[in-house]
């Protein structure tokens, strides 16, 4: 066994350009990468200059020892990489994007990629960044700095996965069942549902319906897993670090009266708010050691998206040292809103009960810049296309395989019939825009 080979030295220039209207008609339409919130964010293009994957169907490593983290060869190859900036904005310079598993056990593995051409928007400015390998010919090939129209519309088709339904009400039912054993304080419960979309499908409409329709989220598109998350794990900007914890949620009310009535009882649901501590509580405690202050709200709001109200609370904090956005995923991954409490025992029931591998649904996504700053969310609302690589061996000549997860929080007085209902509407987002 060798060590794997090391990567080039890279070298990125960034330029600011005329103003860009839509950024997803610079990005590939069979294989998107992509950053999106409010029409603003990066897209890049073209076959990755550096690709550095981690577990997966990777081989062990030497020696019994461990392979580097993603933000140990990060920081060498941000460290050892020329760049030339002239735009200074957050997206700009030498960028990864990335998207990581919930499971270091997932056969699918966690990636960090950097394109070649990368495009952005930000503040009413536009920027084109360029990255190659140090001492590549200019003239190599690489992707133009052009757009590209949206390919014919298309559909897709959605059905029941490993857990059905009555699958998951089973579920919910094991997992109180946990709870009232003394296991665990709670534990987040996904179910699947699986389908295809057409071959050749142009899957930047796939993120661009769930871009318009949900703004207020992070769209995102990395190595087949497209989706809008409303949930920020952590953003690093200057020094200062920020993070929107979600737990707790309710529908939408049918009027306006409805509605209102249906965030008052989420502000005052006693299960919701116990789930939603027990949220914070594990961001809090994670981020802790890298920062030297920290804030966070005592009580939460009621966030409001266009299918869904949540308990939100935003965390904020000073920076200790040279903590990169890379660093605090690995900390605070997976927390108590996607996993559960204790966390080590929230997996371990989580493998017991859920008949799949999650992949990256419920992972990090999201960015890193040389700098390590970055911004980061938790994957949900999201779909995964494509078959995992160890079954890419099967031929798909009219289909492409799609599988996307939705779950809830179950802690001691959960209704299980609430919490299939509860993952319903966590599903609408992806199967409409499926559709």
């Amino acid at each position: 066994m060798t060590d794997p080979p090391r990567p080039p030295r890279l070298v990125a220039e960034t330029r600011e350009v005329d103003a860009i209207d839509d950024l997803l008609l610079h990005t590939s339409a069979d294989t998107p990468l992509a950053w999106l919130r409010r029409g603003d964010g990066i897209v890049g293009l073209g076959r990755p200059v550096l690709s550095i994957p981690r577990g997966g169907d990777m081989p062990a490593a030497p020696g019994g020892t461990t392979w580097p983290t993603h933000s140990e060869l990060w920081r060498l190859f941000a460290g050892a990489a020329e760049i030339d900036d002239d735009v200074r904005l957050p997206g700009t310079g030498l960028v990864a994007f990335g998207a990581f598993t919930f499971d270091p056990r997932s056969e699918r593995s966690s990636l960090l990629t950097v394109p070649p051409l990368i495009v952005g928007r930000r503040d009413g400015r536009s920027w084109v960044t360029r990255i190659r390998s140090l001492g590549a010919v200019v003239a190599d090939e690489r992707p133009a700095f052009a757009s590209t129209p949206y390919g014919p519309y298309w559909s897709g088709t959605l059905g029941p996965g490993a857990l059905d339904a009555e699958g998951y009400v089973d579920a919910v039912r094991q997992g109180l069942a946990a709870i009232s054993a003394g296991e665990l304080d709670k534990v987040v419960l996904a179910r699947d549902v699986v389908g295809t979309v057409p071959a050749g499908a142009d899957l930047r409409r796939l993120a661009r319906a769930l871009s318009t329709d949900y703004p207020d989220t992070w769209t995102f598109a990395v190595d087949g897993l497209v989706g809008a998350s409303p949930e920020t794990l952590v953003t690093v900007s200057d020094g200062t670090v920020t993070a929107r914890v979600l737990a707790g949620t309710i529908p939408r009310g049918t009027d306006a009266g409805d509605d209102v009535a249906a965030s008052d009882t989420l502000a005052h649901s006693g299960k919701n708010l116990d789930e939603h501590r027990y949220a914070v509580r594990s961001v809090v405690d994670a981020l802790a050691p890298f920062t030297s202050e920290l804030r966070a709200d005592t009580e939460p709001f009621t966030l409001e998206l266009p299918n869904l109200w949540h308990l939100a609370t935003d965390v904020e904090g000073d920076l200790l040292d040279h903590a990169s956005a890379l660093d605090l995923v690995a900390a605070l991954h997976p927390t108590a809103a996607v996993a559960g409490t204790p966390t080590d025992v929230a997996i371990e029931v989580i493998r017991r009960i859920e008949p799949f591998d999650r992949g990256r649904y419920a992972g990090p996504v999201g960015w890193v810049d040389a700098n390590g700053d970055g911004e980061w969310a938790i994957a949900l609302r999201c779909a995964q296309i494509g078959a995992p690589p160890a079954r890419r061996f099967a031929a798909y000549s009219d289909t492409i395989p799609v599988t996307a997860h939705a779950g809830a929080g179950i802690v001691a007085g959960s209704d299980p019939d609430a919490e299939l209902i509860e993952t319903r509407v966590k599903f609408r987002p992806i199967v409409d825009a499926l559709a």
